[in-house]
């Protein structure tokens, strides 16, 4: 059995389209899924990129695609009532709901994922968050140093593993990222000769473009 690392932020609808589709995309695998949480606006900074959300033409196209998906696959959704916010309280209710240096399990990312992406209301209302926080029964305080310390942590490894963008699924020290890529993962889990040749390095390997200047 393979292990995956699902690296996610609530934030991010694409995070939660592959969150419900990928029991349905790797229908027949045997693995296991270890849910981490990462700070999406974390990964931006380092790399030097802006959110989807923070360019407007960007910010229509990823919520009409993300619509589609959606549709297409069957998956209710609708876009909470303030997007970007903060999704800092949940990510550390996310991690406060295992013991230190533990990781969530499916059924609370899923209450995290419903929370912001069913129902179209305010990810961060304060009844809405308190009634989510009963409903995940934190085993830990999620405004404790600790949590907070590990989401930090989580973050630092993301970026040293070169993961750049939520949601990004690792398996056997590649990674996967975006909705689009389950397929590439349930090939590499069934042992597609592709990913034991020399076309993932190859392909890896294109030479960036010359910057024209003037």
């Amino acid at each position: 059995m393979k292990t995956l690392s699902f690296w996610f932020d609530p934030i991010s609808p694409y995070a939660y389209l592959a969150f419900e589709h990928m029991p349905q995309a790797l229908e027949g695998c045997s693995y296991a899924v270890e849910y981490r949480p990462v700070l999406f606006a974390g990964l931006l900074g380092h790399w030097g990129q802006k959110g989807p959300a923070e360019i407007e033409p960007k910010r229509a196209w990823t919520f009409r695609q993300a619509a589609w998906a959606a549709h297409s696959l069957g998956i209710p959704m609708a876009t909470p009532a303030q997007h970007p916010f903060n999704p800092l309280a949940l990510l550390r209710l996310a991690l406060a709901s295992a013991p230190a240096g533990g990781l969530p399990n499916r059924r609370v990312v899923e209450l995290l994922m419903h929370h912001v992406w069913r129902g179209g209301a305010d990810a961060n209302d304060s009844l809405r968050l308190q009634a989510l926080t009963e409903a995940v029964a934190p085993l830990r305080d999620p405004a404790g140093e600790q949590v907070k310390a590990e989401l930090r942590a989580h973050t630092e490894v993301a970026i040293e593993r070169g993961v750049f963008g939520v949601p990004t699924i690792e398996l056997d020290g590649r990674s996967f990222w975006g909705l689009d890529a389950l397929a590439m993962v349930r090939a590499a889990l069934l042992g597609d000769a592709w990913f034991d040749g020399p076309a993932w390095d190859a392909a890896g390997q294109a030479p960036p473009g010359v910057r024209r200047r003037g």
